[in-house]
């Protein structure tokens, strides 16, 4: 009895639920938080971030959405306000590549006979590959996670794991979509993503020893853990185990934000549907 009193309450919801999809590409910008960039929203150090998304909705306010995303993301001591920060000198880069799957909510039913616009909002969960790296002194890009540059992987520092290329991540965000006819949806977002990862920028605990790590991982290594000397003026020294070099108790965030341009499908399902909202009324008797 109770099932069938549910059913009934749920049949009119259901009988006005459209369901669509929604396939399109993302254009925009991308930026990260951490270490070497303690803005959420810099001056400087943006780049360029790309994709694809899917999207199905189950009713005009509920989806599921999917994409893949392909941007680059930067940051460096110099732009920092702080001169400590700036004394030391560090920086990266990373090419990233990432996948997400997730829940998307429009505020207002986009449908045909519904509301041509809405905010919205999402949440899920992204998969990425990164991989950082860093400019030398010659203008060279150097990979940093095979440096050890915080002594990871090494025996003397146990708890210092070397670090995974592939994390996850937490994407949420909030955005505006408009139905342009009944084909086109252009919307803009941005969306931040919180990661699972300290060593997005190579940057996360404390110096090692300058010794145990030219023994075991060479020159280069001890040259892009502690770059303050390669400033103009400088008077400090490669400093101890016990100076800190990053802040291990956050972790690093990305976030990407842009327009996203997609075709509404239901309408290539409704061809005569579309045709009458297209074509203009016939006069009588013309």
């Amino acid at each position: 009895m109770r099932k069938r009193l549910l059913i009934l309450l749920l049949l009119p919801f259901v009988a006005v639920a459209q369901k669509h999809h929604e396939v399109g590409i993302f254009g925009g910008t991308s930026s990260y938080y951490g270490d070497l960039q303690q803005k959420l929203f810099p001056k400087e150090g943006y780049r360029a971030a790309g994709g694809l998304t899917y999207k199905y909705f189950m009713h005009p306010n509920v989806g599921l959405r999917f994409g893949a995303t392909y941007a680059s993301l930067y940051g460096a001591d110099s732009t920092s306000e702080a001169p400590a920060i700036r004394n030391r000198n560090l920086n990266f880069q990373t090419n990233l590549f990432e996948v997400n799957g997730g829940l998307e909510v429009n505020m207002l039913p986009v449908d045909f006979d519904e509301f041509k616009f809405s905010p919205y909002l999402f949440a899920g969960l992204a998969v990425f590959y990164y991989n950082p790296y860093t400019i030398g002194t010659n203008d060279e890009k150097i990979y940093l996670r095979p440096l050890s540059t915080e002594g990871q992987g090494l025996r003397q520092y146990p708890s210092r794991k070397i670090y995974s290329l592939v994390n996850v991540g937490v994407p949420l965000g909030a955005g505006l979509k408009v139905m342009i006819g009944n084909t086109v949806l252009i919307s803009t977002e941005i969306g931040f993503r919180y990661t699972a990862t300290d060593y997005l920028d190579d940057v996360s605990k404390s110096y090692v020893n300058m010794d145990t790590l030219f023994r075991y991982k060479g020159k280069q290594s001890v040259d892009l853990s502690f770059r303050t000397d390669e400033l103009p003026i400088w008077d400090e020294n490669y400093p101890n185990d016990k100076f800190v070099r990053g802040d291990n108790m956050k972790k690093d965030w990305y976030w990407f934000a842009g327009i996203n341009i997609a075709i509404y499908f239901e309408s290539f399902g409704n061809i005569e549907r579309y045709k009458k909202t297209r074509c203009p009324r016939r006069v009588f008797g013309k």
